[in-house]
């Protein structure tokens, strides 16, 4: 799994929830006619991580938010390029994103980016590198721009509810904090349970799920021996000492919906890469 493959776990946040779900065992949730779902998903070579989003709708009412958010995100990276300063593009995004709205079985919302929502720099085996990329106006310090040979997740949320979302629901997010401290561990658990963090993830980003599979996250690494049995604890305690760090859930208000579209772009010096585009989205 270190030297490729899945570069966190694929998410699938219905509806209210924008970010950060994906089933934890014995979670039984089916996808329905009337969800919104944002797939958001990675792979990574040595590495170097590409990461990308979009949104599954079956109803054809939610196009328009669809649309919006799609729209937003393709701003962003029309926008995007060496020294262009991250906060004009967070203005245009949002700017293209209030443009939009939808209506809803008789009422009529407003699309509105979700404003403590944002793309991000990447590094090397590290998802989120430290420059944030706004998705609405004054969204970040005017001074940061985006530099030569830097990547970054173009990524853009928009809602039909508040436009600000929570922490909320069971956790099944989880990721090594990149520049961990030395902990000194009491519980001989939290040392096995971080041992093998350590050497199927390192750290990328992993689930719950993952770690109770017989391969504990990776074949390749741990082959059938790698099942996690009772490490709940031990995960807290991990997390408890700041060497984990929980993802939970985010969620704006329940009833509404949220909708996600996001790509990676290189800042080469002669030009600006999409290296997730395809031909569907």
């Amino acid at each position: 799994v270190l030297e490729r493959g899945i570069a966190f776990p694929t998410g699938c946040s219905l509806n209210h929830v924008a970010a950060h779900y994906t089933p934890n065992t014995g979670d039984d949730t089916v996808l329905k006619y009337d969800d919104v779902m944002k797939v958001d998903f990675g792979v990574h070579v040595e590495g170097r991580i590409i990461d990308s989003a979009w949104t599954v709708s079956f109803n054809p009412k939610y196009d328009p938010l669809l649309q919006a958010v799609r729209e937003a995100t393709d701003t962003g990276i029309k926008e995007s390029g060496i020294d262009v300063r991250l906060c004009d593009i967070g203005a245009a995004i949002q700017e293209t994103m209030e443009s939009y709205e939808v209506e809803l079985d008789g009422t009529v919302y407003p699309v509105k980016a979700i404003r403590n929502l944002n793309g991000h720099s990447i590094g090397p085996y590290q998802i989120h590198a430290g420059k944030s990329v706004p998705i609405v106006k004054g969204g970040c310090e005017e001074s940061i721009k985006m530099e030569e040979g830097e990547v970054y997740a173009i990524e853009t949320f928009g809602s039909t509810g508040r436009g600000y979302v929570i922490e909320d629901m069971e956790c099944s997010h989880y990721m090594k904090v990149f520049d961990a401290p030395h902990v000194p561990l009491r519980m001989q658990s939290s040392k096995r349970l971080l041992s093998h963090i350590n050497k199927t993830f390192g750290t990328l980003a992993f689930c719950r799920r993952w770690l109770e599979r017989d391969d504990g996250g990776s074949a390749t690494v741990n082959g059938t021996n790698g099942k996690q049995e009772k490490y709940m604890g031990a995960l807290k305690n991990l997390c408890d000492v700041g060497i984990i760090q929980p993802y939970p859930p985010l969620c704006d208000v329940n009833g509404c919906y949220t909708a996600q579209y996001e790509h990676t772009i290189i800042m080469r010096p002669t030009c600006k890469e999409v290296v997730s585009r395809g031909d569907d989205f």
